[in-house]
Parts: C-alpha cells; structure tokens; sequence
C-alpha cells in the first residue's frame, strides 16, 4: 500500500505524486504524476493547488466542465483526459474507473451532472475515492482494498451511511474524508470508524 495524506477536506495524495481533487495547498511542490478531478466545485477542482503541483507532464483527469474550466486557465489538450461514469483507462502506470457520484435525496450533486468517484489501482492495490456522492447502488457494487468515504454530511454521506457503505463493501482499510473543515466536525472521523463492523479504519484527518 501507498503512503496516503490528506491535506484537509478531500484533498488526497497517494504515494506522494498522485493527487485526487486538491485542495487548499499552498506551496509549489511540482510533484503531480497525475491529478484527478471529481467534479468542478471550488473545494475539489482548485486551479491554484493545481498549478502548485503540476508539470509540464502532469496527467490530468476529470470531467467534462471541469476539463472545459482547466482548459479556460490555459492547460493543453494534451495533458487532460475527458472521464465520464464507467471509463476505464491509465494515466502512467495509474489504472483508473470511474462511478457516478451523485447525491440521492439532496440537490448539490445531480445524477445528470455526470459527475463521478475514482477507482484507482497502484501497484495491484485499489484505492476509491467516492467523490461527493451519497450511499449509493452504483458505490454499493464497489470491489476494493482501501475506500476513502466522505462523512462530513450535508453535501455527501453522514456518519451513518459512509458507515452503512463500509461494512457493505468490506475493503480492507477504510479512511474517513470531506469533514472537519467547510462541512461536518473534527469528531466525525471517530464517529464514524466507531461504526465499522470488520473493516480496519485509519484516521487521517485530525
């Protein structure tokens, strides 16, 4: 397994060099292997974070709006990749699928938005990220080693349902994010591991 940071909310690396919606980071590192990008909210699709962290050879993959803003900011054909619910593909040796992330009785996330959650295999090992979604038939059909789930409410899944998912899906190792800072509180990370039936948890964000 891939060392994993979250820098706050659902600003995710893996491994040092594969990002996942960054957020909020402040110093140039210039690191990015590959960015991917849930969907164009201004804490997940943050153009300043991403000029921090991207190459001339950084990969980025994302939807379709959130291509169209990057492509606004003056970022090239040739280092984005246009995802949409269900594509598979490789940035480098980064193997990814998405889902639909959307929400079910809340109207920030549309279904038809075509907004998604990754699946990413490094190294034989998987790594979901859910996106903003709720618990959701698509997410609940999920095979994975590591799930990074959002609790924080409001905008995703709670406490309870990112728990209801976990113990569906049984990965191997849980991770609570999207909470303690914009949405939900710093206790939600041990709430929510609290309800894991079989599944390891580790707690990231404090």
């Amino acid at each position: 397994m891939k060392e994993i940071t979250i820098n706050c909310h659902s600003s995710i690396c893996i491994g040092g060099d594969v990002y996942i919606d960054p957020y909020n980071i402040t110093d140039v590192r210039k690191n990015a292997k590959c960015i991917f990008i849930t969907h164009p909210h201004y804490d997940h699709l943050d153009m300043t974070s991403i000029k921090n962290l991207a190459t001339e050879d950084t990969i980025i993959i994302a939807t379709k709006d959130s291509i169209d803003m990057l492509k606004e900011e003056g970022y090239e054909d040739e280092c984005l990749k246009v995802v949409n619910p269900f594509d598979k593909g490789f940035a480098y040796d980064v193997e990814y699928s998405t889902f639909p992330a959307y929400n079910i009785n809340k109207k920030f996330h549309p279904k038809e938005s075509g907004w998604v959650g990754y699946t990413l295999t490094i190294d034989n090992v998987s790594y979901t990220i859910c996106g903003d979604s709720d618990n959701t038939p698509e997410l609940q059909q999920i095979k994975t080693d590591i799930l990074l789930v959002p609790v924080g409410g409001t905008y995703t899944m709670d406490t309870n349902d990112g728990a209801n998912l976990t113990n569906i899906i049984n990965p191997k190792l849980a991770i609570p994010t999207h909470y303690g800072s914009i949405v939900g509180t710093k206790t939600d990370g041990q709430d929510f591991c609290d309800k894991i039936n079989n599944t390891q948890t580790q707690i990231i964000i404090k």
